[in-house]
């Protein structure tokens, strides 16, 4: 009864608490040191005198430059790591802005070897997709308020430890501050395993083949992914099961139900953060041009391999009529979304996954929009005042249009077609606590229903309007107020953006409603 009782309180996160643990505890940080000849130097003293330079603990990273974390011999392991920085939105510390954590590669190496074993943009790495910042809740990944990452994926090696962080972006990293937490270790055990992480990216996924996340040979445990979604097309995107083989199996024996139910969540995805899984950012459901990042993290369940292992994802999902072969819309249709992860796994022996992170630029994604009108420059609208706005949200000023009342108060925003093809009407707008309600027309023609442009918080959305094939030449989008929340304090319209986003190219090759009268019966796919 005894041994019993003592089995089940050696289990869980705190039991090793209270057992021995062997070594020396080291921290590498960006704390200020200076050598003797009284200039900055990471081998030496900290400063902590009473001047406001002792304060001085943090470091620029100009484009292009590597700036290096931690170099410690080993053998060790590393415990904890935590990383600041001034996000990418203009402010008093960088006027002109800043690298955002897609910009920023993270890279991490074992013992000497010129490829690293963490190779993943820092924001990615602590499933911050996108190039947002978003609050993570999880074991090993913690991003509190968004801003403060948080890493206790434990790190062993024997010889050294190298861990970089690369500036691939054209701005500087402002204000990089970090810890590293380490245990310097007399000998790790002949068959510790390495931990290993792997960034990749297919803008969009390959058509007719399954997306890879981690494909390696040895034997290890596979512990966690990070999957990023943008969709290219309308409707649900993760109708794709994952599909893992284990040690060389021709046939996946570990098989899933469908995108959302990998990341242990049902019937879709949501905006939340758990220990085990989460979806950190989620901005719209079913839309063109839409962002979902998940998580999921193996802890209590981790992946065994013998010889190797190749994780997968399908990438299908519903689809709209004009991009199926029999103008039908179902749920089994191989997607065109553009796809990015990173693979976390154990592995003893060097890894064989031949992927390698693509450069900062590569990994931006792709502009969708085949027109786009700056709503500030190309406007005319009714009684009341406009000015344009700078908002940290829109990548752009924004038409700030202040009516006092909803009668007789509107903005006109032209735009024009060169080519026949089809597209979707967007507009890049604002939500804020004195919005008011709106209508829109395009040329005449009433696009959906009211939208609301209330909410207590200033944020950026979209309302997608309209599918269709314009005719070439000149069109206008109307904007009607009709009124506003209960709840807002205004009639205003904050209008960044009007965007022609382009469809798949089999909406064009298939031709569905190239030849109908949009005007009759405006169509919006989701």
């Amino acid at each position: 009864m005894v041994m019993a009782v003592l089995a089940l309180t050696q289990q869980g996160p705190l039991s090793g608490l209270a057992q021995r643990i062997d070594g020396r505890s080291r921290r590498v940080s960006s704390t200020n040191r200076v050598g003797p000849d009284g200039k900055r130097d990471p081998f030496g003293k900290p400063v902590g005198d009473l001047l406001e330079h002792s304060n001085s603990d943090n470091f620029r990273v100009a484009p292009g430059a590597t700036h290096v974390v931690m170099d410690e011999k080993g053998p060790g392991i590393v415990t904890h790591i935590w990383f600041t920085f001034l996000g990418p939105e203009p402010q008093d510390w960088a006027p002109q802005g800043s690298a955002d954590h897609q910009d920023m590669l993270l890279r991490i190496y074992y013992d000497g070897d010129p490829r690293p074993a963490v190779e993943a943009p820092l924001g990615d790495f602590f499933a911050n997709s996108f190039g947002k910042r978003s609050e993570v809740k999880s074991l090993p990944v913690i991003v509190e308020d968004a801003d403060s990452y948080n890493c206790f994926w434990q790190m062993p090696f024997r010889k050294s430890c190298r861990i970089e962080v690369v500036n691939q972006g054209s701005k500087n990293i402002n204000l990089l501050y970090y810890n590293v937490d380490w245990i310097e270790k007399k000998s790790l055990p002949a068959d510790t395993p390495y931990f290993y992480a792997q960034y990749r990216q297919e803008y969009p996924v390959e058509h007719g083949k399954d997306y890879t996340v981690l494909e390696t040979t040895g034997k290890g445990h596979y512990v966690g992914t990070v999957l990023s979604v943008r969709t290219r097309s309308p409707s649900w995107f993760g109708e794709g099961d994952e599909k893992i083989y284990i040690d060389g199996e021709k046939d996946a024996s570990i098989w899933g139900t469908g995108t959302e139910d990998y990341f242990l969540s049902a019937w879709g995805l949501q905006t939340t953060s758990t220990p085990y899984f989460g979806v950190p950012y989620f901005d719209h459901w079913g839309i063109v041009g839409g962002h979902t990042s998940a998580y999921r993290w193996h802890i209590n369940d981790p992946i065994v391999f013998e010889k190797g292992i190749k994780v997968s994802f399908e990438h299908f999902g519903w689809m709209s009529p004009d991009e199926n072969k029999d103008n039908k819309s179902n749920s089994w249709n191989e997607r065109e979304d553009d796809f990015s992860s990173v693979a976390f796994w154990y592995q003893t022996g060097k890894p064989t996954f031949t992927a390698r992170a693509p450069s900062g630029a590569e990994r931006k994604l792709p502009s969708l929009e085949r027109v786009l009108v700056a709503a500030k420059d190309h406007n005319t609208h009714g009684p009341g005042e406009s000015t344009s706005q700078r908002l940290d949200v829109h990548d752009i000023p924004q038409l700030l249009y202040m009516p006092k009342q909803a009668e007789g108060s509107w903005v006109e925003v032209p735009f024009e077609i060169k080519e026949k093809e089809p597209l979707r009407l967007v507009l890049s707008i604002t939500k804020s606590y004195d919005f008011g309600r709106y209508q829109a027309y395009l040329d005449g023609v009433k696009l959906g229903g009211v939208f609301d442009l209330y909410d207590k918080d200033v944020k950026a959305d979209e309302v997608h309007l309209l599918d269709f094939w314009p005719e070439p030449g000149k069109h206008v989008l109307r904007l009607e107020c009709v009124g506003k929340n209960k709840l807002s304090d205004g009639y205003y319209l904050g209008l960044e953006s009007v965007r022609l986003r382009e469809r798949r190219p089999r909406v064009k090759q298939m031709g569905w409603d190239k030849d109908k009268d949009w005007k009759k019966d405006p169509k919006l796919y989701g």
